[in-house]
Parts: structure tokens; sequence; C-alpha cells
């Protein structure tokens, strides 16, 4: 069971450990300073996680020890990079997901749109030249921010070749090679915010979150800016997804073991952005999305603007425990696969991030 919780926020990277009777605080690192993303290797040897300073760049810390020390290594880098895209002079303006995938090899998903992988643990990085040329990224655009961005990224455990990236805006994309080539694959998904003709363009599409089920990878779900999309087939197709009190939102985690079991943090569309009639709730399916039941307990119920942002929802991997973090520095955890939900953290900085590692 996993009882190690690693939280990043606004303010800082935090660390919650389970013991018998609660979750306790154990851990503070980068104090003051936004923490994008954080993973571990496969190997368990290291922690890797990202900064966005803003003004001083972004950059990137790996740690031996668990996290009780931290060493600044090189983030990826854009410099001397050209596209046939709009970007005259690309920059690094965020990492917005790390992912270690079986062989050690870690991937970095950023703002504007690139992949970038490291053999040596972030040491050294290299371009996923194959994605960034291909003719049909110049079509990408930003969705919350002014940048396309990479922010889910996916490794089938039976064939580690499979790499399967989401966009936002650019749609699910996949490589059957090691990243060596892609296909775009959105059949099914729809973009109800352009014009009817436009609306299935692969471009066009803004998912906000996609998470493939370890145990049936076939299986990925894909919490989208218009609803909710689940594939059977590893991407090749779509299919909608109603929910109630909302389809919309950012988050989405599926159980490591039962493809058909997943997660979901609904909340009001486009510039509201804020709980449905200001109830907070969660939203678990069992059933691929037949049925939903909407889980209130131990969450506020009134007056709650909490957002759950796209990787602040996460699932142990024996799909036990779950967390997730809210824009108001809220912190639950749920030690029943989510049927009920214990606050236990009121006063942390808006959270980017949770991850059991």
């Amino acid at each position: 069971m996993a009882n190690r919780l690693f939280v990043a926020s606004r303010k800082g990277l935090f660390c919650f450990e389970a013991t018998a009777s609660q979750w306790t605080l154990t851990g503070k690192s980068f104090l003051g300073e936004p923490v994008t993303a954080i993973t571990q290797s496969a190997s368990k040897q290291y922690l890797v996680a990202a900064l966005n300073l803003g003004h001083f760049g972004v950059k990137l810390h790996r740690s031996s020890d668990q996290g009780q020390t931290w060493e600044e290594i090189d983030a990826p880098s854009y410099k001397g990079v050209h596209s046939d895209a709009q970007e005259d002079d690309p920059s690094l303006q965020l990492v917005w997901v790390l992912e270690y995938d079986a062989d050690d090899t870690l991937w970095a998903g950023t703002l504007p749109g690139g992949l970038f992988k490291s053999t040596d643990h972030g040491s050294h990085w290299s371009l996923v030249e194959s994605l960034w040329q291909d003719p049909l990224r110049k079509e990408w655009f930003g969705g919350g921010y002014d940048s396309p961005g990479i922010h889910s990224i996916c490794f089938d455990p039976r064939n580690h070749e499979h790499v399967a990236l989401a966009v936002s805006c650019g749609g699910v994309w996949i490589s059957e090679d090691g990243g060596q080539h892609w296909q775009v694959k959105t059949k099914g998904m729809k973009a109800s915010y352009m014009p009817p003709d436009q609306a299935e363009n692969p471009a066009t599409q803004d998912p906000h979150r996609m998470v493939q089920c370890a145990g049936n990878p076939d299986v990925l779900w894909v919490q989208h800016h218009c609803g909710i999309f689940l594939s059977e087939d590893r991407g090749e197709s779509w299919r909608d997804i109603k929910a109630s009190p909302s389809a919309f939102g950012f988050a989405v985690a599926v159980h490591p073991n039962k493809p058909g079991t997943a997660w979901f943090v609904p909340a009001q569309k486009d510039e509201k952005r804020y709980p449905v009639n200001y109830e907070f709730v969660v939203n678990k399916t069992e059933d691929y999305g037949k049925t939903f039941t909407t889980i209130r307990a131990g969450l506020p119920q009134e007056d709650s603007f909490d957002l759950v942002y796209r990787h602040a929802l996460d699932v142990s991997s024996d799909g036990v425990i779950l967390a997730m973090g809210s824009t108001t520095g809220n912190l639950w955890v749920s030690e029943n696969g989510g049927d009920n939900w214990q606050n236990i953290s009121n006063y942390l900085p808006p959270i980017y991030a949770v991850r059991f590692l």
C-alpha cells in the first residue's frame, strides 16, 4: 500500500506519510518556489522535480536520498532548435509533466509543445525531433496557456515502444516505435467550442489529462475540455461519456487493475471553473462510464471554490488510496477507493500536482 504522497505546489514541495492513524507532513523542499512536476525512476533510485521560477526560468532538481537533499541538473533546452511551426525562437516556458518509462528513461512534456527524453536521469536531454518536426504540429495552439503544451505521457507496460501523449491543444499522439514516428489519434473526439466543420479536427482537441490503465493498457481515459472520452483500443477510437453534475474538469485517475473504474472531479466550465452549485464532489464510475456515483462524503458541500488541476488527482498502485489537492490549498485523501474522503491539510499553497511515489 502506498503511504508516501508528494504534493507539488505554488510555494514548495511537501511530503506526507501515513501512520497507523493519520497522514503527517514529514518533508518540505523548495519553500517559496513553484514546483510543477515530480516523478520517481523505475529503479526507485532518483526523484526528479521541475520548478518554474518565472524570470529566472525553469529549473530541474534531482534527489538520490528520497527527497532529503537535492542537486540542480540541466533542464531541457530549445537552444538551436528550429521548426516550420509558429516559433521563431522557441524557449522553454514550463516542464508540465515528468514521467519515467520501465527502462528508466526520463521523459518531459513541455510548453511550447516539445517532448524531451533523458537516458541519464536528467543530466542530459534530447528533443524528440520526430514529433517537433511533424507538419501537423504547426496546427497546435494554446489552451489555458498562450502556447500548446504536452501534459500527459503514458507507456504501455506490455510494449515499452508504445508511447501516448496528450496535447493541449493538439489531441492525442501515439508512437509505436519509441518516438521515432507519430500518429494523431482523436477519432470520436469533438471540440464543441469550434464551428461544426472543425469540431473533429485533431488540432482543435483539448484533452486536459489522459491516463492509461496499467492492468489493461488498451484502456485510456481522457478528461477533455468538452467532456469525458474513453478508448478501449489503445487510442484508435474514442467515445463520449456523459456525466452529471458536469463532464467538465481537469483531473482523471484510473484504477491500476480495473480499467472500467475511474475518478473525475467535475466543475463549472470555461470562465467559471469552480464546483457546480459550490458543492465539491468526486465522480466515480465502475462500469466504463455507463453510470457514475457522485461522492460527497468528507467534501465541502457549500461555498466551495476548490478546483483540482489536471495532475492534482492520483491513485495508489493498489487502487485503494486516492489523493487530490485544490487551488485553495486543501488536500484530501481517501483510503477506500474514493468512497469517503478526509481532509489532511487546509493551509497549503495552491496545489499543482500530487503523486504517490
